[in-house]
């Protein structure tokens, strides 16, 4: 996960994977297929369970300690003391070529879920959905910022501040 993380998804080449983890190329191969599923494991392990993050922001007492509750776990995720900066999901295929397409598909569609699950919360207590899925979005467009920022080498104090102001300015 940390080789895709560092490196991206096109660039890692099995060779860095195999190294990275300690096995042969025909390990790599048995266990995973090819480069693209064990990217995927990674995503999903990076990503967590869908069921438990889909939980946490249903399950939350308010939209607002939803959103809170996202931007805070960015905020500390983009800066972990033993992870590269930024977002596994924002960084791996930023890059990709056409080539990856496939790949940058599904990460789109992990982004995509967690949007779509932050809206359906969000609704709970806005009427207006489409109102609901601006603030969703911009949810989204902060934590995609953050990620940049912290690639640029942002420290998690300035990222707290950054949820701490989009908070202030998110009306739920």
């Amino acid at each position: 996960m940390l080789t895709f993380w560092r490196h991206g998804y096109e660039t890692t080449s099995i060779s860095n994977l195999t190294v990275a983890m300690g096995v042969t190329a025909p390990t790599i191969y048995t266990a995973f297929g090819d480069k693209r599923r064990l990217f995927l494991e990674a995503m999903n392990l990076y990503a967590g369970a869908p069921v438990v993050l889909d939980e946490s922001i249903s399950n939350a007492p308010t939209a607002r300690d939803a959103a809170r509750l996202l931007l805070m776990a960015s905020a500390e995720g983009f800066t972990g003391e033993t992870t590269p900066p930024g977002c596994l999901l924002a960084s791996a295929t930023a890059s990709g070529s056409a080539a990856c397409a496939d790949v940058q598909a599904e990460v789109a569609e992990v982004r995509r879920r967690i949007e779509s699950t932050l809206r359906l919360r969000i609704e709970r207590e806005v009427v207006d959905s489409s109102a609901a899925d601006a603030l969703a979005g911009m949810v989204m467009a902060v934590i995609q910022g953050m990620s940049v920022l912290a690639r640029d080498g942002a420290d998690r104090k300035k990222l707290m501040a950054i949820v701490e102001q989009a908070m202030r300015g998110l009306t739920i």
